[in-house]
């Protein structure tokens, strides 16, 4: 409960401006978590995939991926007084009967400009794309977080861990 209230709002603060992308930084933040989890004496013993499941929590990578979807969700449902075409393209060229109505192009990125590959509008379209119909076509943010909560509880344990490896 302390961790959820004091350390992890610093570690997610304005995570949707500046993700970390370099894996020093991702390991560094992830070891905050790792650290904080061990302190709780009955599940020390266990792995940190299995302290996250016994204390439902995500990964610091998953809570930041979830972190974008929402976001994409509020500005494609116009929720966040942003213009969806200033940061996406529909893809009005894909298959009809392949996945939702909302799948975003992803242009190709140029040469040079790989450092785009990071910005929350081009990171958070492949997630978008490959969520389902029923998670997508939402009609609340709550909806959707709790929608995207139970597709991932069937595609992996939710905790960042893949069924297999739980």
């Amino acid at each position: 409960m302390l961790y959820k209230t004091y350390i992890r709002p610093h570690l997610e603060y304005s995570v949707q401006a500046w993700c970390p992308y370099l894996k020093k930084d991702i390991i560094m933040m992830e070891k905050v978590q790792r650290r904080a989890t061990k302190l709780i004496p009955s599940i020390r013993h266990l792995s940190y995939p299995k302290r996250l499941q016994e204390m439902k929590l995500y990964s610091l990578e998953q809570r930041r991926l979830r972190g974008d979807l929402i976001e994409t969700f509020k500005v494609m449902k116009g929720l966040e007084g942003i213009t969806s075409t200033k940061l996406f393209t529909l893809n009005t060229q894909r298959h009809r009967g392949r996945g939702h109505n909302y799948k975003l192009y992803k242009s190709a990125l140029k040469k040079g400009l790989n450092c785009r590959k990071n910005f929350f509008s081009i990171r958070a379209i492949s997630e978008w794309n490959n969520l389902p119909e029923t998670v997508v076509e939402a009609k609340t943010t709550n909806q959707f977080k709790t929608q995207l909560d139970k597709f991932w509880c069937k595609s992996v344990n939710g905790y960042g861990v893949k069924k297999a490896d739980a």
